[in-house]
């Protein structure tokens, strides 16, 4: 069985774990081999952990089963921005480990984060995703306006990328995935 949920701080080794996993698969052609090489789970374990005691906006896909211990198989990270020219609220981290990927768990997770950041009175939300990462259909056939393109940096190069937005934020609440 699988539930979507507030992360724990328990929680942090499997979020950092499958976040490890998917950047590996999903940006192996996107991203230079070196950096994708020295991720570390140790690292972002941390850093998950962190954000999830203070309070942020992390949510989890834990598998569970009467003899094992939950399994993260998925996460989402959501945040109000304050003055945001693309919406009010974003879906700033959205992952699901491979084996987990086409059982709607993408539209769950984006159903969940938007009832999140709308009780914190966004009324709009958007996601920025890496041009050329498979993705783009899925927010694209989930209703995604393409919004603005940009820029980040990684690993000290530039990596093009494109926004998707929702807006009204209700426009999520019912996604079917």
């Amino acid at each position: 069985m699988i539930a979507i949920r507030r992360a724990r701080a328990a929680d942090a080794p499997g979020i950092a774990a499958v976040h490890v996993a998917t950047w590996r698969n999903t940006y192996a052609t996107l991203l230079p081999e070196t950096f994708l090489a020295g991720l570390s789970a140790e690292r972002l374990s941390l850093h998950y952990e962190r954000s999830i005691r203070m309070g942020h906006g992390v949510f989890v896909a834990v598998l569970s089963g009467e003899r094992s211990a939950p399994q993260v198989v998925g996460f989402s990270t959501a945040r109000r921005c304050h003055g945001g020219k693309l919406g009010d609220g974003e879906v700033e981290t959205l992952y699901v480990a491979d084996d987990w990927q086409n059982k709607g768990l993408g539209g769950q997770f984006l159903r969940v984060v938007a009832k999140y950041l709308a009780s914190r009175g966004c009324r709009s939300v958007f996601i920025w995703v890496l041009h050329g990462n498979p993705a783009i259909f899925f927010y694209e056939r989930l209703g995604g306006r393409r919004l603005a393109n940009g820029t980040t940096y990684v690993a000290g190069s530039a990596v093009p990328q494109v926004a998707y937005a929702w807006d009204p934020i209700e426009t999520l609440l019912d996604v079917d995935a």
